[in-house]
């Protein structure tokens, strides 16, 4: 499961004074758990756009900073620019990376809005899907008027702000705040010069479609082949070469890989071909993924692969290091925030992780050699997925492997996540015991801390054990159909899961006694002991299968 990520781009009515644009920026900064992307700031519109990331509950309190330092800094009685705008922070869209649904990030939004009214005194307008009004949804609707037709507008009961005052400040004017889906900038590259001609591309794939003349002569809309999409055709002069220009405003709907292979289809039409891609600015992990697992299966072939396979996959499917080498690092989201002190273990070689094993530091321990003896019987349960899949033998079934395939990846990926996670529960222990207890109130705040951290000191083997009881599913399929030549791999899966799962119980059992409530901690017991009778009896199972056909060409004959 991916950790909850939300983008917000704010719009500030400011693109002149780097002063005032870095006291906002500082604000958002300053909170723990965000990561400042990008800051656009426009002379001629005198506006600024700041792109930052972080968890959902950090995002909103940088947000709520920013729009306070807005109003500190900016006076809209003296903003002149040629971008409409209604307010010091003009807009806020929240957008939903990973890990969140769009109603939990419209709740966010609505949090924060409440806040902003109630706190900074600004009146606030939900948009997109945080405003239940769909007749207030609308940005531009909501603008019309702006900055100075809004002393009057907002007397209007149809206007009344959802926060804040009902009077319009001219101060710090007014702040539309909303939740929308995240918006990929994305130009597919034509063999021509043509504007025409890649304007009739843009025409076919874009919602909006083309005008064109009906039977009677009359003027009507033709809708195009794809929806939340938005197109035109361009010249760029740098590379000598058309573009179809297209904003996809909803990867839901459109995925990056649909809207390319649409273009593709009607540039064959045309007698034009596609060359390639450019992605505009940041794209988020999972579209990545979608599209390298969508290429692969046109292929055919398993899309159980890595995520650094699949992203590359997806490079070479769509041509985006035609202009301009395609560096993930850089124009991936979740890559732009990765730090590698966030996950340590997992990041480190074999070699270097034995050695910090072998150290005198108490953590890593058992419960990290656990959780990554799991990872690696669901590593090798997906490369015999994966190995038969591409078999000539078994190439009708690819499907079924390939199925399999992702689902050993998602296990491989969550047991790593847990190889740091079950060490960061160590410390947590460590460091609550470490708190003062001096005076009563200390004493209960120590205690609490010692509980919480005990509890999830419990919880996290107890994850391992499960995605470790998981891994057997895969192991089995892999036994009963998978390639013959590979019986040896998944036999040495089905033993690091049994140990995987036995390991983790005894980090279950050894922090027990520290947990006070005696039903919690019976219940967890009893989790265990399941967890593990069920997987020592069906990988005992499981070995038995793997010597009958290990030992089966040694006694033909």
């Amino acid at each position: 499961m991916d950790q909850p990520l939300v983008e917000c781009v704010p719009n500030f009515s400011e693109g002149r004074d780097a002063a005032r644009i870095r006291f906002i920026t500082d604000a958002i900064e300053a909170v723990e758990g965000v990561r400042l992307l990008d800051v656009d700031a426009g002379r001629d519109t005198n506006r600024t756009v700041v792109t930052f990331v972080g968890s959902p509950q950090s995002v909103a309190e940088a947000a709520f900073r920013a729009i306070a330092a807005a109003k500190q800094v900016i006076d809209m009685r003296h903003h002149k620019g040629a971008h409409p705008r209604m307010g010091a922070t003009d807009v806020c869209p929240f957008i939903p990376i990973s890990g969140i649904s769009m109603e939990q990030t419209a709740e966010l939004a609505r949090q924060v809005g409440e806040r902003v009214g109630r706190e900074l005194g600004i009146p606030v307008y939900l948009y997109e899907q945080a405003q239940p009004n769909p007749n207030r949804r609308n940005l531009s609707v909501i603008r019309a008027g702006e900055y100075e037709g809004f002393f009057e507008k907002i007397k209007q009961p149809e206007w009344k702000p959802d926060y804040g005052p009902d009077e319009f400040p001219a101060g710090s004017g007014a702040t539309v705040i909303g939740a929308r889906n995240f918006l990929v900038a994305f130009n597919v590259n034509l063999n021509t010069t043509s504007v025409r001609r890649a304007n009739a591309v843009a025409f076919d794939v874009r919602e909006a479609g083309r005008r064109i003349r009906n039977e009677a002569g009359e003027y009507v809309i033709q809708p195009g082949w794809l929806k939340s999409v938005k197109a035109i055709g361009w010249f760029i002069k740098e590379f000598g070469i058309a573009q179809v220009s297209m904003n996809l405003t909803d990867l839901s709907v459109t995925p990056v890989h649909v809207a390319f292979d649409a273009c593709v289809r009607s540039a064959y039409e045309r007698g034009l071909r596609v060359t390639g891609s450019e992605l505009v600015g940041l794209i988020p992990l999972q579209a990545m993924r979608e599209a390298g697992r969508y290429f692969l299966k046109k292929q055919r072939r398993s899309a159980g692969v890595s995520e650094k396979e699949l992203i590359a996959t997806a490079v070479r499917s769509m041509g985006l290091s035609e202009l301009a080498p395609f560096e993930p690092e850089k124009k991936i989201i979740e890559y732009r925030l990765r730090d590698a002190a966030s996950s340590p273990l997992a990041h480190l070689t074999v070699a270097a992780f034995t050695e910090e094993l072998a150290s005198e530091s108490p953590a890593p321990g058992g419960g990290s050699v656990a959780a990554l003896l799991g990872a690696l019987a669901a590593a090798l349960g997906t490369m015999v997925a994966n190995l038969t899949a591409h078999k000539k033998d078994f190439e009708q079934h690819w499907e079924w492997y390939s199925d399999w395939a992702e689902k050993g990846q998602q296990l491989r990926q969550s047991l790593l996540q847990l190889v740091d996670e079950d060490t960061r529960a160590f410390h947590h222990v460590l460091n609550s015991m470490a708190l003062p207890k001096g005076t009563p109130q200390e004493t209960e705040t120590r205690n609490r801390a010692i509980q919480d951290a005990t509890r999830l000191a419990i919880e996290i083997p107890l994850q391992v054990m499960q995605q470790g009881s998981a891994t057997l599913d895969l192991l089995e399929a892999m036994l009963e159909r998978g390639n013959p030549n590979s019986v040896s791999d998944a036999g040495v899966g089905v033993l690091c899961a049994r140990a995987a799962v036995e390991g983790a119980a005894m980090n279950v059992y050894i922090n027990l006694p520290g947990l006070e409530d005696a039903a919690q901690r019976q219940a967890y017991a009893q989790q265990a002991k399941s967890l593990r009778e069920q997987v020592s009896q069906r990988a005992g199972r499981l070995l038995e299968r793997v010597e009958q056909l290990v030992a089966a060409p040694f006694t033909e004959g």
